[in-house]
């Protein structure tokens, strides 16, 4: 598998740059992989932060905190599953958006 360190960054980007990263990646790499899981990457952080935001507003009524809990552990999980992937050379395709991108 090839682009392991790169990869991993796309993933790691959950941290310092969840947009930037994975759009530059995109835009700069020619391996077909490389692209969709820097979409995937680009669009779970996009739909996350959604949902995140969602469920904070709904927090004031306590219908939103179940939500707020699971999509923020989801936020931090899903990134560590993928860069644990990626030290092991396999794919990994991303909760919710995975299946949006081929």
């Amino acid at each position: 598998m090839e682009h392991k360190g790169l990869r991993i960054l796309i993933h790691a980007s959950t941290w310092f740059a969840p947009l930037l990263v994975p759009l530059i990646v995109y835009l700069l790499i020619s391996d077909r992989e490389v692209k969709s899981l820097a979409l995937q990457a680009a669009l779970f952080h996009i739909v996350i932060g959604l949902l995140i935001g969602i469920s904070a507003f709904f927090s004031w009524v306590l219908i939103g905190l179940p939500f707020l809990i699971v999509f923020g552990l989801m936020a931090i999980i899903a990134p560590l599953m993928g860069i644990v992937r990626a030290l092991n050379e396999r794919a990994y395709r991303y909760p919710i958006v995975g299946s949006w991108v081929k």
